[in-house]
Order: C-alpha cells, then structure tokens, then sequence
C-alpha cells in the first residue's frame, strides 16, 4: 500500500493512520538475490516489489546541511574486487565490491582545531545551498502525498566522519571545543538553510543519521548527548518543529537504549532499525515510552534463517495488539542477510499480513519502497 504523507506524520505521531505499516526497510544484502534466483525466485521477488510492501513516497527538501558544494570522489585505484577513491574530505575510502555498498574510510582529515579550520568552510552557510527549484517540485510533490524530508548530520556522525571513532570518543573530553565548534557551525548552517526551506513549505520529517552504538551500547553517552548533541538537535528542531514539521526520525544501529532519554529530551521521537541482536526491543519501548517514541524495524532479521516456529514467534511477540496501537513501522531491523532461504521469506511475509490483518499476496498487487530514507 502506498501511504500518503499525512498518513504516516499519523502514524508515527499515534493519530489518525489507516493501519501499522508492514514494509521492508532496507532490502537484501549484496549476493542474496543471486542465492534467491537459484531457489526459484521471480523477478519481482528480487526486486522486492512483488512483496506489496508498504510504503511513503518521500522527496527531499531542497536544502542541502551537509558538506557543500558536494562533489564526486577521485578514483585512485580499481579492480575486480575493490575500489579505492579520495572523497571531498580529502579521506581515502575503499569499497569491496562483493560485500558492501558503502566505503570504508582508511583515513581521516580532522585531528585538530587547525585540522577542522581548514576544512570548516565546507560546513559553513551560503544562500546556493537552497535549490529553489528543487524547493518548489517537493512543495508541488508533497500536495500530492509524497513526503518531504529535510536531513541533518549527526551530531555523532559528523565527528566520526572527520575524525574516526577513536578520536572523536577522545575529543569530547581532550578537545571540547573542537567538538563544540563542529556542532555550533553545522547547527547553524542548518537553522538557516531551514527558515528559507520553511518560508515555501513545511518540512514533514526531520531526519539524522547516527549510527552511534555497537551492541554494547553507544560511543557518545547520556552526557555527551546532552553536553554536546543534544543542543544541536534542538535547535533545528525547535525551528522546525514551530514551522509544523511532527516527525523527528533518528537512524542509530546497535543498542542505544543508555541514550534515549536524552535523544527524546532533544526533540527526537522516531527511531529505526532498533537491533534485537543488540539488546533493542521495541514491545519493551512502547512499555516504557509510550506514545512519546515511534519505532520503525525492530523484527530480528536473523531469525528468518532459522525456523518458521521462530518466525512466528518472532512475529506474533513483535506485532502484539500493543504494537498495532500506532507509532510502529515493522520490518526487518537492516538488510536481509545472505543465507535467508527464500521460503522462509515467504513465509515471514505471509505470516506478518496475517497477522496484520492484511490480504494475502496476489500477484496483482506490486510496490517497494526503501523506508530507511
């Protein structure tokens, strides 16, 4: 089903949404599709749209908070297997082509304030960071349902991006006021991109990526977040959320279950995947939480490589009456992992529109959307 942007500001806010979301939030890994096509997957399974998963078209904003201008990476080396290249940082990343989608940094720029100095002019205001004609086509998308995302870097992200995680860990407490400048300057940048966004239409959902924790708990704790983090969020959101923005979506893998409460107290109220294999349990959220956090994931992705009595366990727990309240998305907490066996999948998606009350798959019926923004 394609929701409209109204519909899933509903459901993530605990109004008035039609039904839960069942979707997909990521896709398959690198090398299921070819394991799926040899257990006599179709096509469209591979495509995932002959899933019918649920979904909201999203659009972006057309202001740009990040590095800027954005410019492509320089490929130093390439084979059959790897591809190494300089992004806009000056970082050297490295893709391996058969397992991964995303390129590992092999080194970082920042390591200190003069570091940052040189690079800050990337992160800083200027008027051609707002599109206006990207601008006016999400304002004329968005009165047809398509949802408008404005993004933010991570408070925690951006750190980790210039500095590697080590450093960046070190300098909340070596260096603070290297890391109060990062934040001040991308905090800025965004306040400012986003009250010209704003005076031409209203941002639906603010959304960050994170990544911040590791199954034993977050890099940056409770302090750091309220120290450091925190004030940034706020800042943006206050605006934002003045303009008529309701969504605050938050994109963290790994536990982070230590840091909620103060994300919450910043102004985030979505989170997504929520790990189970790192301790995050979404039915014990909504215990906790209530109607103040929305979830979207939270299904173990691993148990579709064991059997269908997990799967349904697995579900029946996740999709209880509690959680069909509102303010859950469900869906697989990241990709599909390779080893999935294709029946299994099957049979986790019939099981789960079961469940939820949905008709079964017809063939007729096709869609997918990436939910992960």
């Amino acid at each position: 089903m394609r929701f409209t942007r109204e519909q899933f500001v509903d459901l993530l806010t605990f109004g008035d949404a039609p039904r839960p979301m069942f979707c997909e939030l990521f896709g398959p890994l690198v090398g299921l599709a070819e394991e799926w096509l040899a257990q006599g997957a179709s096509r469209d399974e591979v495509e995932m749209v002959g899933f019918d998963w649920d979904y909201v078209p999203y659009t972006e904003c057309g202001g740009a908070t990040g590095p800027f201008p954005m410019r492509e990476p320089e490929t130093l080396d390439e084979d059959a297997e790897s591809l190494v290249q300089r992004d806009m940082l000056g970082r050297t990343l490295k893709l391996y082509k058969s397992a991964a989608t995303v390129p590992l940094p092999l080194d970082f720029p920042v390591r200190t304030m003069d570091d940052w100095l040189r690079l800050k002019p990337l992160f800083e205001f200027r008027e051609d960071r707002v599109d206006a004609r990207t601008v006016d086509a999400a304002r004329a998308a968005q009165a047809q349902g398509v949802l408008v995302v404005g993004r933010i870097p991570g408070g925690w992200d951006i750190a980790r991006e210039l500095m590697g995680e080590e450093t960046a860990c070190l300098a909340y407490y070596e260096q603070p006021e290297l890391m109060r400048d990062i934040l001040d300057t991308v905090g800025d940048t965004a306040v400012r991109v986003f009250q010209r966004v704003t005076e031409r239409l209203v941002i639906d959902q603010l959304y960050v990526h994170e990544d911040m924790a590791g199954k034993s708990g977050p890099l940056a704790g409770p302090s750091q977040v309220r120290q450091f983090i925190g004030p940034y969020y706020r800042r943006v959101w206050d605006l934002l959320s003045s303009r008529g923005t309701r969504v605050f979506n938050l994109d963290s893998d790994g536990s982070i279950s230590a840091v909620i409460d103060a994300l919450l107290e910043a102004g985030v109220n979505t989170m997504h995947p929520m790990e189970p294999a790192a301790g995050m349990d979404i039915v014990k959220l909504r215990r906790q939480y209530g109607r103040r956090l929305a979830t979207m994931g939270g299904i173990d992705k691993f148990v579709l490589r064991r059997s269908k009595q997990e799967i349904r366990r697995e579900l029946e727990y996740k999709m209880q009456p509690l959680m069909r309240e509102g303010g859950t998305v469900f869906g697989l907490d990241h990709r599909i992992p390779n080893g999935t066996p294709l029946e299994n999948y099957r049979y986790y998606v019939a099981l789960g529109r079961e469940i939820l009350g949905l008709p079964p798959l017809d063939g007729r019926r096709k869609g997918w959307g990436r939910m992960g923004f």
